[in-house]
């Protein structure tokens, strides 16, 4: 049996859309959001009902029809902390990334979207891997405040991803490999599979600048930065978030240009990349002590995974601890329709929230 699948994942300024007929993508579209778009709505979720609209308006477009549908999958957002895996969407989950979300994402919209089509469609809306997952164990969690706990937030989408698409393409059992899988794009989080589970991750906030985070600071610096020029909150954290790395260094986010500047001898430009290729092996081996060292595979992926020079300055420095694979691109839509796919074939059971949202 053949599954049509509509798959939505909104970003901040723009919203992907793609169908598939089990795993045959038959088109996907890219729906940007101008300044001027969004500039009529005070918070993200008020965009809901845009969205929602231009969705409708792009499967109809490529002649698509909503009844042909089996699942609406939703890159899942910012809810309670969820293991891995598919889940329903119900009323709770949508009330929950609307009223009480951990954190603002245009991602939080992408439930209600999928249930509204799926209410037309006549099928279920699914979240796969949400932004939301976090199975760190507790050990992991603990720091040196009581009110501060590290937590497995990242890039979890395309890292488990990466490695389920590894351990089936090599016929493995995930479950009984420790894998790390380091997805590299304009953040970098590093993540140790373990037994199925990221077990630990060390996320974007806290590990190795990239081409435009900062990564982990010294915090006495941090507090004095604070304090000192940019008493702001929000000011402060788009200065950590988007003008950190290559950007604070050498004024681009892009490898590419890192890269041209390294081959017209730019010495500074070199650098500063050597030292973020550095950073990326030294917090791939802080994860190795969570098992012993005895870790399987490294998987690099994201964007920045198809840079050759990148990944083999990471290889001579990590290629001791295990062999050292290649996983390259951020494959989001694909890893959301085939984790429901898994689940309409029945290889995999979908999880549901339960709960009362007071909004």
């Amino acid at each position: 049996m053949f599954y049509k699948l509509l798959v939505i994942n909104p970003g901040s300024t723009s919203t992907k859309v793609a169908v598939y007929v089990d795993k045959e993508q038959q088109w996907v579209e890219s729906i940007t959001h101008s300044p001027e778009d969004l500039k009529p709505f005070k918070d993200v979720y008020d965009q809901l009902d845009m969205r929602t609209e231009m969705v409708t308006e792009c499967y109809e477009k490529h002649g698509d029809k909503v009844a042909d549908f089996d699942a609406v999958v939703a890159r899942g957002g910012l809810m309670p902390p969820v293991h891995a895996g598919a889940y329903e969407v119900n009323q709770y989950m949508i009330d929950m990334m609307h009223y009480h979300p951990q954190n603002v994402h245009a991602s939080n919209m992408a439930a209600a979207i999928a249930e509204h089509v799926a209410e037309l469609a006549g099928c279920k809306a699914y979240t796969y891997d949400a932004v939301a997952v976090d199975e760190m164990e507790g050990i992991y969690r603990i720091t040196g405040l009581k009110e501060i706990e590290r937590y497995g937030r990242g890039h979890n989408l395309n890292m488990r991803a990466a490695v389920i698409n590894f351990c089936e393409q090599n016929n493995l059992d995930m479950k009984d490999k420790n894998i790390m899988s380091v997805h590299m794009g304009g953040g970098i989080s590093v993540g140790l599979l373990s037994k199925g589970k990221i077990i630990d991750m060390i996320s974007d906030d806290e590990g190795p600048f990239s081409p435009e985070r900062s990564g982990g600071l010294p915090a006495f610096r941090v507090i004095d930065l604070c304090y000192d020029e940019y008493p702001n909150k929000k000011a402060m954290m788009d200065h950590l978030k988007n003008e950190g790395g290559f950007m604070a260094h050498l004024g681009t986010t892009d490898l590419r240009d890192v890269e041209k500047m390294i081959d017209n001898g730019d010495e500074h430009a070199e650098l500063i990349f050597d030292a973020m290729a550095l950073n990326i092996a030294k917090n791939i081996a802080k994860l190795t002590v969570d098992v012993n060292g005895k870790i399987d595979y490294i998987l690099l992926t994201g964007g920045m995974a198809f840079s050759d020079r990148l990944t083999k300055a990471i290889e001579e420095r990590v290629g001791w601890i295990a062999p050292v694979k290649l996983m390259p691109g951020e494959k989001e839509m694909d890893s959301l329709a085939f984790g429901i796919l898994r689940v309409l074939n029945g290889k995999e059971e979908a999880d549901r929230l339960e709960g009362v949202c007071e909004k």
